[in-house]
């Protein structure tokens, strides 16, 4: 298992979600509440401590994407409402809080200064951007969102200063329309997306680590040529349900498939929400999941409940609906 790789975000973020594809203990309040702490790093090469995902500090850290501040940067979002069902321009810049102007200077991370992830709160929408950086150091991208509702705008970013920490921020975006919610769908370990075949091997436990492994196959057959995307072989999100709390890991070594495994550690018990991205075929898929960690709060137990049934045999425009934009 490569350190180097593991969660930071993850063990401290996992908390809030677990960390897919390419990452919250004891410190962390219950499932559903935002508290106001500093937002964890990542694993190392996201620009936080090599072994910040490791023992009792990760625990405690908070998980990213819960503010819209922290070190010293503000997201400021100049398009904080959309309509449903027609490309929109989103526009935004991070802000230095010491001038109050747009940060222009960026360490790359897997091949981009910053990577942007967009959620509904119902987890039902889920898009990974990546924008594009004006001189002025504002950031711009079309996004098309299908449905109405409350979303969560992420920023996966670090500063180019030097010893500058890898920041997640994070603030609302409202998409305007008639609004429909959306049941999480029930936990499983096995989902479908564009004819691939996706399972989940591990169950994350709250305050442990945990190897969380995705074998991908196609027409019963597994996928040993998986193709590098953003510098790895596969990028994982995770998402807390209720509070949106964010995690984004990278892999262990490995490779090219048919397996991406990851560490992964839950801060809470609770429902997350999964989204893995793999390239194959010269294309971007994304599979998600839903999966519960520890004993499960009474309100999300009966949500899982309500869910009509697995992944697994939901028709294709029931399940997230999810995809990329660069």
């Amino acid at each position: 298992m490569n350190n180097g790789l593991k969660t930071t975000a993850f063990a401290a973020a996992l908390a809030a979600t677990f960390g897919i594809a390419y990452g919250v203990g004891g410190g962390i309040g219950p499932v559903g509440t935002a508290a106001a702490q500093p937002a964890a790093g990542h694993a190392k090469g996201h620009g936080g401590d090599e072994h910040a995902g490791h023992g009792a500090k990760a625990a405690a850290a908070a998980p990213g994407g819960l503010q819209v501040s922290d070190g010293g940067y503000t997201l400021d979002l100049r398009t904080p409402a959309v309509e449903a069902g027609a490309p929109a321009a989103l526009r935004f810049a991070v802000l230095d809080d010491a001038t109050g102007r747009p940060l222009t200077a960026y360490r790359s991370e897997h091949g981009k200064e910053l990577h942007l992830i967009l959620a509904s709160h119902d987890l039902g929408t889920y898009r990974h951007l990546h924008p594009e950086r004006g001189a002025d150091g504002v950031w711009s991208v079309t996004a098309a969102l299908p449905a109405a509702g409350d979303y969560r705008l992420f920023a996966d970013f670090t500063p180019g200063a030097d010893g500058a920490r890898n920041l997640t921020l994070g603030t609302d975006l409202a998409v305007g329309g008639h609004y429909r919610p959306r049941a999480l769908p029930a936990a499983s370990t096995t989902t479908t997306t564009d004819g691939y075949r996706v399972t989940l091997k591990g169950t994350p436990v709250p305050g442990r680590e945990r190897e969380l492994t995705l074998t991908i196959s196609r027409d019963g057959k597994p996928v040993t040529d998986l193709q590098p995307y953003l510098g790895a072989y596969g990028h994982l999100v995770a998402l807390r349900a209720g509070d949106l709390a964010y995690l984004h890991v990278h892999p262990e070594e490995g490779g090219p498939g048919p397996s991406v495994s990851f560490a992964a550690t839950a801060p809470t018990a609770g429902i997350y929400r999964l989204f893995l991205d793999f390239r194959h075929g010269g294309e971007v898929h994304t599979a998600a999941f839903t999966v519960a960690a520890g004993a499960q709060p009474a309100k999300q137990e009966t949500a899982k409940q309500e869910a009509s049934k697995p992944e697994t045999g939901k028709p294709e425009a029931e399940k997230a609906e999810t995809g990329h934009a660069h």
